[in-house]
C-alpha cells in the first residue's frame, strides 16, 4: 500500500522542478520532501528521480507519476474535502499543439469553462508529440493527429486543421515572379514553428513534385506570431484560416500554393477514468471541435 503523502512530495517535486520548490508549495522544508522521496524509492525498490538539475522522472517514476494523476482525478470527482483543489476548483492537466490554443480550443470549451469550477494545466507540443505526454503521465488528455488508442485511454475525433502556404503579393513577385521551383523554394525565407514542424515540407514536395532538401528557415515558436509576421513580407509560411482569412479578406495575405493544402486530423485521447469531470470535460471539447473545426 503506498503511502499517499510521499507520492505526493516526488509527484511535486517532478512537477515544479525541484525540491526547493516543492517544498514551499507544500509548506515543508527541502530535507522532509527529500527525505519523503527517498523514503518512496525505498518502499517501492525503484529510483524514480534523476537527480539532475531540474530533476527528472526515471521510467518507473513515470509510471508513479501516471497513477498519482489518476488517483488524484478520481478522488476530485468525490467533491469538496475528497480532494478538491482550493476554492472546490478541479485542476485538468491537457496536452495541446500551439495551433489549436491560439485558434479554436477556447472558442470550443469557453463555456464549459464559464459553467465549472475547472482550471486548466496546459501543456504545449507538436500534435505529432502530445501524446508522449499522456504516456509518460504528464497529463490526463492530450490533442494529437494520432489515431489509434493508447492502452487504458479512449480517443475521440475532434476535426480536420487545414493548412495553407501563405505570403504578401510582393514576398511572391520578388521570390516567385517565374512561378513555383525547386530552386526558387531553397533560396526563398520561410518560417517555420520548430524542428520538429514538417508540414511546409509535405505540403511543397506534393506540388513540386519532389523533396526540398533543406529550407531558408525562419523559427518561430509562437503561433500568435506567425500570421503578422508573414504579413510583414519577409517570409511564407503556414496557417490555418482561422489566422488567415482577415488578413486575406484584407489583400494583404495570398496563397502561394493555390490547390495545395495539409490537413491534420485532430484527435483527443484520454485516459479511460470513470471520472465525471475528465468525462464532461471530454464531451464540451469533442462538441465545441465539432463545431470550430471542419468535420
Amino acid at each position: 500500500m503506498l503511502d499517499y503523502k510521499l507520492v505526493e512530495a516526488f509527484a511535486v517535486v517532478a512537477r515544479e522542478g525541484g525540491f526547493e520548490k516543492a517544498a514551499k508549495v507544500l509548506h515543508l522544508t527541502q530535507s522532509a520532501v527529500s527525505q519523503r522521496v527517498k523514503l518512496l524509492e525505498e518502499q517501492t525498490g525503484c529510483i524514480l528521480l534523476v537527480r539532475s538539475t531540474p530533476p527528472k522522472p526515471t521510467p518507473a517514476g513515470r509510471e508513479m507519476l501516471k497513477h498519482y494523476r489518476q488517483v488524484r482525478q478520481l478522488e476530485m470527482d468525490l467533491g469538496p474535502g475528497f480532494g478538491r483543489e482550493q476554492d472546490g476548483f478541479v485542476t485538468l492537466p491537457v496536452g495541446i499543439n500551439a495551433d489549436s490554443l491560439a485558434t479554436w480550443f477556447f472558442p470550443a470549451v469557453g463555456d464549459y469553462l464559464a459553467e465549472n469550477p475547472v482550471l486548466l494545466d496546459l501543456a504545449v507540443d507538436d500534435q505529432a508529440q502530445t501524446h508522449r505526454l499522456l504516456k509518460d503521465g504528464e497529463v490526463l488528455g492530450c490533442i494529437s493527429d494520432r489515431s489509434e488508442p493508447f492502452q487504458g485511454c479512449r480517443v475521440e475525433y475532434l476535426g480536420d486543421q487545414v493548412y495553407n502556404l501563405y505570403c504578401t503579393p510582393n514576398y511572391k513577385e520578388k521570390w516567385f515572379n517565374d512561378g513555383l521551383t525547386l530552386e526558387r523554394v531553397l533560396k526563398a525565407p520561410t518560417l517555420i514553428f520548430n524542428r520538429k514542424d514538417l508540414m511546409h515540407g509535405i505540403l511543397l514536395e506534393e506540388a513540386l513534385g519532389q523533396p526540398v532538401p533543406y529550407f531558408n528557415a525562419f523559427y518561430l515558436p509562437s503561433s500568435e506570431k506567425f500570421a503578422p509576421t508573414i504579413a510583414r513580407g519577409l517570409v511564407c509560411g503556414m496557417l490555418p484560416p482561422q489566422q488567415a482569412n482577415e488578413y486575406v479578406e484584407r489583400g494583404e495575405l495570398i496563397d502561394l500554393v493555390p490547390g495545395h493544402s495539409f490537413t491534420v486530423h485532430l484527435h483527443w485521447h484520454c485516459w479511460n477514468l470513470e471520472s465525471g469531470e475528465l468525462g464532461r470535460f471530454t464531451d464540451a471539447l469533442v462538441a465545441g471541435a465539432h463545431r470550430e473545426l471542419k468535420v
